[in-house]
């Protein structure tokens, strides 16, 4: 068996920590170097309800998208939900580490994984790393459709593909609209509107779009009309956990290390129930 050293040695080729955000937390959080690893459970959050899914597993690595800690605390007491899953990690000798926005802009990455869901093709980075010769990486992605659809028929598409939660899929715009390319970005999305427009596209599935930036952009009619899909943040990157998980795979058969990697099939969505408005539009 690898010991946790090596296992992060390689998490770290593909998501390397310099390529996170300057204001994000990624890397290994919880975890002794020298401790063996057998088996790696991935998910989306690093909440109680995962952290004791790992312990059932019998995991000793817990590999999440989102941080622990993305500002400075001064406690890790188990009186606070934090500091208890850093006490349960450690006490059953599970480690833990954060891959996020390192992850976003990977290629592949957290958007690969979403169009993947979609089965969209990818054409291109919505926003490119300068820093990436071969223009690859970067957040968002833009793709196509074949054949084309309409926005209705992409919001039931991505309602169906993507894991289920009680938002489902917001639209904006024209249900009926024809849509040709479309860029997607896993989680939170309404700051790269100025590089969907740019990007020339007819719709953007993205998460968790406020009121005044999507009705700002819809209103602005200087640009051609552009649907907005809007997806509960948990469902667009859980698929990331999935195309993670088979990268790890593919590590470990190449060393010979034999892991046993799983991916948390838990829905940690934070809505819990939902009830449409007698007569809203669908």
């Amino acid at each position: 068996m690898p010991r946790l050293s090596e296992v992060i040695a390689a998490l770290e080729n593909l998501w390397p920590a310099e390529r996170a955000e300057s204001w994000d937390a990624v890397g290994t959080v919880v975890g002794e170097p020298d401790q063996e690893v057998e088996r790696v459970l991935f998910a989306v959050d690093p909440v109680q309800e995962i952290v004791d899914e790992a312990v059932k597993l019998g995991a000793d690595l817990l590999v999440t998208h989102h941080p622990l800690y993305l500002r400075g605390t001064t406690t890790v007491a188990a009186s606070h939900f934090k500091g208890r899953v850093v006490h349960t990690l450690i006490k059953n000798d599970i480690a833990l580490h954060v891959a996020h926005t390192n992850a976003d802009s990977a290629d592949p990455g957290v958007s690969d994984a979403l169009a993947g869901a979609l089965d969209l093709r990818v054409v291109r980075p919505l926003v490119p790393d300068p820093t990436d010769p071969e223009g690859r990486r970067g957040l968002g992605r833009v793709c196509e459709l074949d054949p084309p659809t309409t926005v209705r028929e992409l919001a039931a598409r991505a309602a169906e593909r993507l894991p289920a939660t009680v938002q489902g899929i917001r639209v904006a715009g024209d249900p009926e609209a024809t849509v040709r390319t479309v860029a997607v970005s896993g989680g939170s999305g309404d700051s790269l509107f100025d590089h969907v427009r740019a990007a020339g596209v007819d719709a953007f599935l993205t998460a968790d779009l406020r009121h005044h930036p999507v009705s700002e952009f819809i209103a602005d009619r200087t640009h051609s009309p552009l649907a907005l899909l809007d997806a509960a943040h948990w469902a667009t990157e859980w698929p990331w956990c999935e195309l993670a998980a088979a990268q790890l795979d593919e590590i470990s058969d190449r060393h010979g290390w034999n892991l046993r990697v799983h991916v948390s099939k838990t829905v940690t969505d934070p809505w819990t129930s939902h009830s449409p408005s007698p007569g809203a539009p669908n």
